[in-house]
């Protein structure tokens, strides 16, 4: 076991630094009229200079890199060229809200998908195949969409919940999840049919295996059978799915705090990449590299754990 965690973090290691590189080149290649941005169009060249040496634009670029990545790796990833705060700290400022939908998010569709998956899949007939319909009308529809309809009937309509703004759990534990229920709902439509159509059919599959039929054969209860061995065996393929679930949900809170006016990762992103603010982006560029790093090992330590034939792959 021990061999197989190095290795999955070993090529985990290897990608984020290659996602590094990469991003770090193509975003300071095109860092080119930044300096004049940040001074204001009319300022004079001098002063455009002097803010690009300030910056550390003037010198070559494998320098610029190398700076950065020895700062890097012990958590400095420099200031914001506009605001001045430490990435480190803009981003860990932010960081729980997003956090917090995504996590919130995921629990939800893990919960709810699998209870659809299974009643579809032990349910041959109108409850499955209603089931699937529904399974792909929710695939299509987009998650701002599922948010700003939740907004004017949840919100604005019915008034249960505030349509924007952000309450923190320190403060008020209720005023924190009527804030955060209306976009985790929104995030998890999609992804709740996704894991759903997984489960589904991972344990249509697993119930035609020979195991399955031995152990009805042996009298087993149903119930034993289908949730004791049958969704085990289905588990490993829908733990993926779940995995690539987080990622979209991560990526997808971006658009879904806009909508709600979250002060999350998302506004961030949006404002550092309309300025330019490189480092700030950069730093987000990291921080999403090592979440999808971190949950991939997550991933394969459980599927490694329920099926010892991945280990040995």
């Amino acid at each position: 076991m021990l061999i197989f965690i190095l290795r999955r973090l070993v090529a985990g290691i290897l990608t984020v630094a290659s996602i590094c590189v990469l991003g770090f080149f193509l975003l300071y290649l095109g860092a080119a009229g930044v300096a004049r941005r940040i001074v204001g169009a009319t300022a004079a060249p001098e002063i455009v200079a002097r803010k690009e040496q300030e910056l550390g634009l003037d010198r070559p670029l494998i320098i610029q890199f190398v700076d950065w990545a020895s700062g890097a790796l012990t958590g400095n990833l420099g200031r914001s060229w506009f605001s001045g705060q430490p990435v480190a700290d803009a981003l860990m400022s932010r960081l729980p809200v997003t956090l917090s939908l995504t996590i919130g998010a995921i629990l939800v569709t893990a919960a709810v998908g699998t209870v659809i998956g299974v009643v579809a899949a032990t349910r041959r007939g109108w409850a499955d195949r209603s089931i699937q319909i529904a399974s792909v009308v929710a695939s299509a529809i987009p998650g701002f969409l599922v948010a700003l309809v939740l907004v004017l009937v949840i919100a604005i309509g019915l008034r249960w919940v505030p349509a924007t703004g952000y309450i923190r759990p320190e403060a008020s534990i209720t005023g924190w999840l009527s804030t955060i229920i209306l976009p985790v709902i929104a995030l998890s439509i999609g992804a709740i049919a996704s894991v759903a159509q997984q489960v589904r059919g991972s344990m249509v599959d697993a119930q035609r295996m020979d195991y399955v039929r031995t152990l009805r054969a042996r009298g087993i209860p149903h119930h034993a059978v289908v949730y004791r061995h049958v969704l085990r065996n289905a588990s490993g393929p829908a733990l993926s799915v779940l995995g690539i679930q987080f990622i979209v949900l991560f990526g997808g809170a971006v658009v879904v705090e806009q909508v709600f006016s979250l002060p999350g990762l998302g506004q961030t992103a949006v404002s550092a990449t309309l300025q330019g603010d490189i480092p700030l982006v950069m730093g987000l560029l990291v921080m999403t590299a090592l979440i999808v790093l971190l949950i991939n090992l997550a991933v394969d330590l459980l599927q490694g754990w329920l099926n010892p034939k991945v280990r040995l792959s």
